[in-house]
């Protein structure tokens, strides 16, 4: 029975989860710094999606206020055709194996890129240039996802929202939905761990998994050497707190929290909003004093 845990979301002063515009957030690495000190935030991890660039950028800022800046990414991987995030924290940014695994992902994020804009443009019937696009964006032809191709096609009519954008093309099972080039999980695990950090399951309450396939999941997560599971984050229900403390506690992993901050519209989230974390579970920056 999953853990019956306080539905409450409040300002946590830890945040382990949030995003810069080195990926699809919002504010550059040191406004997202100054924003988590302005919020009483004291330890904090910019985990950009494939990049550890975020980090780079924003420690400066985070040494000057006081924070402790975990080094932080978001690796996309996949396992048995399932599209699964895996959190890197508190690894060495400069270890050869971290600089060559954001090399790979940049490598497949470009590629990936140019495949969601063959495929789509072609079903839309109009050129998806993903130049533009990124020039669009603001940000490098490497680091285009998803929500970059929905603000575009946003922009120029194509579509009538960014919901749209994804219900039609971009989300999961649609044609936008590119999962190629993305490595096996337990090669990201292998990444983090040979870099000295700890490897998080990312919001695994929203993959659309049956109980007996997500356990199967982190199973293979836990023997490629992952060692924690994200139990409190966003906006998430205390139902899916519980399922998530109750598959800490029983396969033993420790717990990570975080925001999943983006910026502006992203489902009215703020820096260090997430649940109370829950009881009974081993939070993950403990090893870090």
């Amino acid at each position: 029975m999953a853990e019956a845990t306080e539905s409450v979301h409040v300002s946590s002063d830890i945040d382990l989860h949030c995003h810069s515009n080195c990926s699809d957030g919002f504010f550059p690495p040191a406004d997202v710094v100054r924003r988590a000190h302005e919020r009483g935030i004291t330890t904090l991890a910019i985990t950009d999606h494939d990049t550890v660039e975020g980090f780079r950028q924003g420690l400066p800022v985070a040494e000057a206020l006081g924070i402790r800046l975990i080094s932080g990414i978001e690796l996309s991987t996949v396992w048995s055709g399932v599209s699964i995030h895996i959190v890197g924290l508190g690894f060495d940014p400069q270890a050869e194996i971290m600089l060559q695994a954001e090399q790979h992902q940049q490598r497949v994020r470009a590629e990936r890129a140019q495949l969601i804009a063959s495929r789509v443009g072609k079903k839309l019937k109009v050129e998806l240039d993903i130049e533009a696009i990124a020039a669009f964006s603001n940000i490098a032809i490497d680091q285009l996802g998803r929500p970059h191709f929905a603000a575009w096609m946003v922009e120029h009519q194509l579509v009538a929202n960014t919901q749209q954008a994804f219900s039609k093309w971009l989300g999961a099972g649609k044609i936008g939905d590119v999962k190629s080039g993305w490595p096996e999980m337990a090669t990201a695990v292998d990444w983090i761990k040979q870099s000295g950090g700890v490897a998080v399951m990312a919001h695994a309450h929203l993959y659309k998994m049956t109980r007996t396939k997500l356990r199967s999941c982190v199973r293979d997560f836990i023997n490629a050497g992952g060692s924690g599971l994200e139990v409190s984050y966003g906006l998430m229900d205390s139902n899916q707190q519980g399922q998530m403390a109750a598959l800490a506690r029983e396969f033993n992993l420790l717990g990570s929290c975080g925001s999943d901050f983006h910026g502006p519209n992203r489902f009215g989230l703020e820096l260090g909003v997430m649940p109370n974390f829950p009881k009974l579970v081993t939070p993950v920056w403990q090893q870090w004093g």
